[in-house]
């Protein structure tokens, strides 16, 4: 019978613990309280976002239980893979690395704490996993086998303290799927020789491959030399920037060099139709036609960080396009394709080379994963709808009211086109959200009901679409529906946790219902990840930092949002308040004839009525900041009005 107030149930187990703890705390005490402080914050964050619960976090322990086995495995993934990314920019002494073990088992539970076999397993696993690294029991792996696509090596059974039965251990690869097994043997010799003839066979496929790569294709270039910024003959953009090169011919028939410079061209040309990117002229970057320049030649030369080269080469009626995305800088491959066809596809070829080179370049602006299923987008008629959804979504974020216009007349320019990519649908849901923010919906109330349907169309042809999800937190928070906001906001984070607008949706809506503290770091997160991200990113941090006391920061981040959309109403409105909440009026008094200049109907009682912000003695703080700066309580007369605020 169990005692009073105890209780038993199954649940996932993770338990992560510092490598090397003593070691780092010997070296500097302080730096080392310091890292391991922003780490466990750090995967507290990723066991929220993986709708899991910290149990506990004594010295360098952290525990925490999932409903889910899947859950705290990708949690456990996501938390080595973001450690792993933030040591980087540590000394190699410096580095903090976690070992962590993830069990399926019984607990008691008491209170908001758990206890018995099942943590005591957990933290076993731990011990076993290497630095960074993960190991999980059976009755773990049997729950996430075929359910995440990661490889797994078999640590045989494992003997733990006070456990009877040997524990199954094994160590998850955090690569594609590839279940290892050790010290298991072979159990027939056939097995043995099935085994032999595959290696062999391998091992011809890999010659043969070598040959054919040495014959049929340019040999692989060397490791790429790094670009030094300060041998650079021109500044580096602030803007990422890349220089295109011509395409190398590497077919007999000269005349196909026509063929290979129109495909650079193709490229440059499609690329300087992105907003934000800093795209060298090919009179420029043709001057390096016949000379196969090195990469770091190319970079310092023209103040680029990201180079792009390729070649073709025609074999009677087949066609093959290489093309290799350098980021200088580090000397890295970003991304790199080979396309074989019909010589009458070479216009789709050189068209779907385009199209991947902006996805690459896109990731590295927004961060994340790719933004897009770029399946959708193929040949011409991909890459103009790749265009066109590009064009949008810059009109999209510069949150003005002739901007909004026209981001929804591209979108519905392109409907027709590209009716078939989800993408469109949400941009569409996106400009009713705004235009519902900014005021100039004659029914707000349809608007929201018109994005609703649009997200639920898109959701209906891939309910994994984060960005839907994230859209339609943003329409439940206008609504005042701030639970279920929170809900999709999560499954966002959930479908793709290294997206910087999943997390910037996750961290808006938590900044909106006062979880200030939390909301901070989740939008210092979403920056890093896209620094050069739109005004919403930095107009949110403000309102958070100066909210949660941190004004002179928040002055900071408030005016790097204006400085991305000089008219956006919303910055420059928080911005005003938070020179006056520290007395400095003359800059607030600025910022109150900016905020009259893009909306001279303004009024404090609507920016009051309007705002989603949902502690309403915060409201009224902002708004006596306004009312000190001068602005009207009422709109004047006669003047014409739109929605103060996004916040």
């Amino acid at each position: 019978m169990e005692k009073k107030g105890f209780h038993r149930k199954l649940t996932a187990i993770l338990s992560a613990d510092v490598a090397g703890y003593s070691r780092l705390m010997q070296d500097d005490e302080a730096a080392t309280v310091k890292t391991l402080e922003a780490y466990k914050q750090i995967i507290s964050d990723l066991v929220m976002q993986h709708r899991g619960r910290v149990v506990d976090s004594p010295g360098d322990n952290l525990l925490a239980e999932f409903a889910s086995v899947v859950d705290a495995v990708q949690c456990a993934v996501a938390t080595q893979k973001e450690l792993q990314a933030r040591n980087a920019e540590l000394p190699e002494n410096r580095r903090m690395q976690f070992r962590i073990g993830v069990n399926l088992g019984d607990v008691i539970e008491e209170g908001e704490r758990i206890y018995g076999d099942g943590v005591n397993i957990a933290a076993r696993l731990e011990s076993l996993a290497d630095p960074g690294g993960i190991c999980v029991s059976k009755t773990a792996f049997d729950q996430i086998e075929t359910k995440l696509p990661f490889g797994y090596s078999y640590l045989g059974e494992q003997t733990v303290k006070n456990i009877t039965k040997p524990v199954g251990a094994y160590r998850v690869l955090m690569e594609p799927r590839v279940t290892k097994e050790r010290g298991a043997g072979f159990k027939a010799q056939s097995t043995r020789r099935r085994v032999a003839f595959i290696g062999l066979a391998a091992v011809l496929v890999i010659v043969a491959g070598g040959a054919l790569w040495q014959f049929f294709i340019r040999p692989a270039a060397p490791t790429v030399e790094k670009a030094d910024p300060k041998q650079m003959a021109l500044p580096l953009p602030d803007l990422p920037s890349i220089a295109v090169l011509p395409f190398v011919n590497m077919s007999e028939d000269p005349k196909q060099e026509l063929l290979c410079d129109a495909i650079a061209d193709n490229i440059i040309n499609a690329l300087s139709k992105v907003p934000r990117l800093f795209v060298i002229a090919r009179n420029s970057t043709f001057t390096y036609k016949r000379k196969a320049p090195k990469v770091k030649q190319v970079s310092e030369e023209l103040g680029v960080r990201y180079v792009l080269e390729g070649s073709l080469q025609r074999s009677g009626d087949r066609v093959r396009i290489t093309a290799q995305l350098v980021d200088a800088l580090t000397g890295s491959q970003i991304w790199a394709e080979r396309y074989d066809g019909a010589w009458t596809d070479v216009f789709d070829l050189q068209d779907d080379i385009t199209i991947k080179v902006l996805s690459a370049v896109r990731v590295k602006l927004e961060g994340g994963a790719s933004p897009e299923n770029m399946k959708l987008y193929t040949g011409k008629k991909g890459l103009d709808c790749y265009l066109k959804a590009m064009e949008a979504r810059t009109y999209i974020q510069l949150m003005t009211v002739p901007d909004t216009k026209k981001a929804r007349q591209v979108i519905e320019e392109a409907t027709g086109m590209c009716q078939e990519i989800p993408a469109f649908y949400r941009l569409l849901a996106v400009v009713n959200l705004n235009e519902t923010w900014l005021g100039i919906s004659k029914s707000p109330q349809k608007s929201l009901e018109n994005a609703t349907e649009l997200l639920q169309k898109v959701l209906a042809m891939d309910d994994n679409d984060p960005d839907a999800h994230g859209v339609l937190c943003q329409v439940y928070t206008r609504k005042g529906e701030y639970d279920a906001a929170i809900s999709e906001a999560k499954k966002g984070v959930t479908l793709d946790p290294g997206s910087s607008w999943a997390i910037f949706r996750y961290a808006q809506i938590l900044n909106i219902v006062g979880r200030i503290e939390e909301a901070t770091p989740l939008l210092e997160k979403a920056i890093r990840l896209n620094p050069l991200g739109p005004a919403l990113f930095y107009s949110d941090y403000g309102i958070a930092l100066r909210d949660g006391g941190r004004i002179e920061e928040a002055i900071i981040a408030l005016k790097k949002a204006v400085e991305r959309a000089p008219n956006y109403l919303m910055a420059h409105l928080h911005l005003l308040a938070a020179y006056m909440m520290i007395g400095r009026e003359q800059e607030g008094h600025a910022e109150a004839a900016e905020v009259l200049r893009i909306n001279p109907g303004f009024s404090i009682e609507q920016f009051a009525r309007t705002t989603v912000i949902k502690d309403r003695k915060r409201v009224e703080t902002i708004a006596q900041a306004l009312r000190k700066a001068g602005l009207p309580d009422k709109s004047p007369s006669g003047k014409p009005q739109q929605n103060p605020s996004t916040n």
